[in-house]
């Protein structure tokens, strides 16, 4: 497996490891990844084809025995400060998709955070802004 990865791989990572964290990658989860990698600035120039390759190189080192801190310092090591909040924000947004947060993906979601060296209010903030974005009547 590849020591290091781009910028736009390592959130590729964040996002299908948020999906596959409590083992059940939905089609709506899926989805999202898509069209968050087809329409977000951070992903101008990623070859859309890559998508799925990318995905199977991170389902490898997930199933390697300590694969989740493998991927996590990769992303860590891979993704600049600056784009450590849009990381999380990726994340959160991937498990919003079927509108049902795992304890699973909660817990990635802290993992991440504090790989990622990001604060509480920052988190908070963000996940508010997806809590508002997809409410329903």
């Amino acid at each position: 497996m590849a020591s290091t990865i781009s910028v736009q791989d390592a959130l590729v990572y964040i996002m299908v490891t948020t999906s596959a964290v409590d083992t059940a990658m939905n089609d709506k989860e899926l989805a999202r990844i898509g069209r968050l990698t087809r329409f977000l600035p951070v992903f101008d120039g990623f070859d859309e084809e890559r998508l799925i390759p990318v995905s199977r190189d991170c389902a490898a080192i997930l199933s390697e025995d300590e694969g989740l801190s493998t991927m996590l310092a990769l992303v860590r090591d891979a993704i600049p400060p600056r784009l450590h909040d849009t990381a999380y924000a990726l994340a959160v947004e991937v498990a919003s998709a079927d509108m049902h947060i795992q304890a699973e993906e909660i817990r990635f979601l802290q993992m991440l955070r504090d790989r990622l060296d990001l604060d509480k209010l920052t988190c908070a903030g963000i996940e508010r802004n997806v809590i508002a974005r997809f409410r329903t009547l």
